[in-house]
């Protein structure tokens, strides 16, 4: 790999000859690929039983508790877990070891109130949300429009109920949430030389994409941050680049400007190092010392704050756009009794035109911003009739009294998720769930053997 010249002179100052030699070598070495289980939907030991021979899954990945390692090319006859029909059941997410570490160290408890504030494509957040349960609030944004949409893919496929994704400069949040939430993850746009060896790319844009544009971008969205977090809260902030400018000396900034926080160390297992320049609570993974690309990460807790706190009704002076109710209507009510066993969720119901939306807490007041996802959108409501959508089926698809499963060798499965129309199958006419074995895919309705496909068209893979 050919590296800047400045990079290279800039790296040996920080590391020293002999340490930049490992580093370099470490470069040119095979890189780690990650996987991610989604505990939403599977347990890691159920994970380990039912996916590892096929998928070749090897060691934990021994800084978060849900991550494995695995070969792409062992040539061993594993498949590329990103082609197995278990990927489209929402099972797991493929990622970079190394960034597996942050939204693990973010003390993130069932019934928090946690904000990823620069989300997409949704890795972090989809492990913030397994952290909550099922339970509080995520609110996940990111300021890139394009890149939010892969955001509400990879959260819809995960099954994740309570989410709320927000499209917005990080500070034109605040007026929504003024010291709201109970923990915020950052991890900042950088100068991304932690992506050196998984893409090429990254070394090309280098050059465009310096620490030095990055630094007052990453104080803006720290800034932001602090007015989002209430007293008590924490705030981790990450990044994928090695330069103490954009890590440590960032976090000293901004400590130095809001006396309030301290630092809150954290745990290093697997090869993870200190923080450089005596900041030891701070964590460093380093390529050439563990088995990852690279990252950086501090933890930090608020003491006090200097704004006001102010109730949750009176945080804006806007009023709701959209009118919420506890009880379910009428038409979900009946197609959930028909269609499904167990009790009908409890939580918050609201409709924006047909659509109706769900979140299993109150919905924060969200008009002024951008939020092209609130709560889970359960289908829509047209002429006395509930029609439900794919996030419905990823997220309660195991309570459909009717499945309809396969084998996750059979070929009627690819051809499920190409969206083609399936024949010949011997079950109960009515709506189906569409399961690999018991993990849920998406939904059908069958009528004389034949299954009229509901895979949306945008998910469609050709597989």
């Amino acid at each position: 790999m050919e590296l800047p010249l400045e990079y290279t002179n800039k790296m040996t100052e920080l590391l020293g000859k002999e340490e930049f030699a490992r580093y370099r070598q470490a470069l040119d070495s095979a890189r780690a690929f990650g996987i991610r289980v989604n505990t939403l939907k599977i347990t890691t030991d159920e994970f380990i039983e039912e996916l590892g021979e096929c998928i070749g899954i090897g060691e934990r990945i021994p800084w978060t508790s849900d991550g494995f390692y695995y070969d792409p090319f062992d040539g061993k006859g594993a498949e590329q877990p990103g082609k197995l029909p278990f990927y489209h059941a929402g099972l797991y997410y493929l990622q970079e070891p190394s960034a597996m570490y942050p939204a693990e160290q973010l003390d993130v408890k069932p019934g928090d109130k946690v904000l990823d504030l620069c989300a997409a494509p949704g890795g972090k957040s989809t492990k913030l949300a397994a952290k909550l349960k099922g339970t509080g609030l995520l609110v996940a944004n990111d300021v890139s429009e394009e890149r939010v949409k892969a955001l509400i893919y990879n959260l819809e496929l995960a099954g994740v109920r309570n989410a709320v994704v927000t499209n917005e400069p990080p500070d034109r949040l605040w007026p929504n949430f003024s010291e709201y939430f109970d923990k915020i993850l950052i991890d900042a746009p950088c100068s991304g030389e932690g992506m050196f060896r998984k893409d090429a790319e990254a070394v090309k844009s280098w050059g465009k994409f310096k620490t030095e544009l990055c630094m007052k971008l990453q104080q803006e969205i720290l800034e932001a941050a602090h007015r989002l977090i209430k007293p008590g809260g924490r705030l981790l902030y990450s990044t994928c680049t090695f330069d103490p400018r954009e890590d440590e000396e960032m976090i000293r900034s901004f400590m130095s400007r809001h006396p309030e926080y301290f630092l809150v160390p954290l745990v290093k297992p697997g090869g993870v190092e200190d923080g450089l320049n005596g900041m030891r609570e701070a964590a460093r993974l380093w390529p050439h010392k563990l088995n990852g690309e690279g990252h950086f990460a501090a933890l930090l807790e608020k003491q006090s704050s200097e704004y006001e706190v102010r109730s949750e009704d009176s945080r804006v002076s806007k009023t709701q756009s959209y009118q919420i109710c506890r009880e379910a209507p009428a038409e979900f009510a009946a197609f959930w009794k028909k269609n499904l066993y167990g009790e009908i969720p409890e939580g918050f119901y609201y409709t924006a035109g047909s659509a109706l939306y769900y979140l299993p807490c109150l919905p924060p007041v969200l008009d002024g911003i951008k939020a092209p996802k609130i709560g889970l959108r359960l289908g829509d409501l047209n002429y006395g009739k509930f029609k439900p959508y794919q996030q419905f089926a990823t997220s309660y698809g195991e309570f459909f009294r009717r499945k309809i499963s396969f084998p996750w060798q059979d070929e009627a499965l690819k051809r499920y998720l190409r969206g083609e129309t399936l024949t010949g199958i011997e079950a109960e006419d009515g709506w189906s769930a569409i399961c690999v074995g018991r993990h849920v895919i998406g939904m059908g309705i069958l009528s004389g053997g034949t299954l009229k496909n509901l895979y949306p068209k945008g998910w469609r893979r050709m597989l």
